[in-house]
Order: structure tokens, then C-alpha cells, then sequence
């Protein structure tokens, strides 16, 4: 009989298994391997670099209204608080708490890119 193996270990038996699902930001970051002294394997994900800002017809403008929060807007459009960074990857800010931190603040909602950054419904 077959011993099922821990989730980390069949993982690490398949090649170019990724360990975040495709909705997560690092998804299609590269996996490094550090090698510690004793010969631990630690897995991480490489630096994210950011796409290209999208261009105005990928976007729903949105008007920012006191009191929102790049999640509570990831739930609205795409139905999934957890989506906050394609927001925040889709607008010119360093930090994504100034996407929101003015009201009448005018950003971006990406429409889609085919890996879940789709508009879900417009207000």
C-alpha cells in the first residue's frame, strides 16, 4: 500500500509545483532555495516586481469615498478582500493605504487579466 505523504513533502516531490494559488500576488513569483550549513533546504519567493501600470482602458475609474479600504474595495468589485494588491499594482503608489487614505481621490480598478483581476460588478 501507498503511504500518503504531508501536503510539503508531495509538494516538494513535483517539479515546478508552486506553492500559492493563482490568486495570490506571488504566484508567479520564482521560488529560491537557500541551502543552511546543515544542508536545510528553505524555500522562499523571489523579489515581485510590479507590471506595467495598465493602460486607462484596462481600468474602471473609481472615486474614492471617505472610509474605504483598498480591501473592502478588492470585495466589492472582485468579490474577494484578499485581491487588495491588484489594486494596488494597478495605480501609481507606494504604499497601498494612500490609495485610500483621501476621499475624492480618483483610481483604478483593473478590469481583468485573465488570472482572477476581473471587474465583478460596477456600482
Amino acid at each position: 500500500m501507498t503511504e500518503i505523504q504531508p501536503y510539503e513533502s508531495a509538494l516538494d516531490a513535483v517539479p515546478g509545483a508552486h506553492p500559492y494559488p493563482r490568486t495570490s500576488r506571488y504566484h508567479d513569483a520564482e521560488i529560491g532555495i537557500h541551502r543552511l550549513p546543515d544542508g536545510t533546504e528553505v524555500r522562499y519567493a523571489k523579489r515581485r516586481l510590479l507590471p506595467p501600470l495598465p493602460d486607462g482602458d484596462e481600468v474602471h475609474p473609481h472615486t474614492v469615498a471617505a472610509g474605504e479600504r483598498p480591501d473592502l474595495l478588492a470585495q466589492r468589485y472582485f468579490g474577494d478582500a484578499g485581491q487588495w494588491w491588484q489594486i494596488a499594482d494597478a495605480n501609481p503608489v507606494l504604499d497601498p493605504r494612500e490609495l485610500t487614505d483621501e476621499a475624492g481621490r480618483a483610481i483604478g480598478i483593473p478590469l481583468g487579466d485573465g488570472d482572477g483581476g476581473f471587474l465583478r460588478r460596477q456600482p
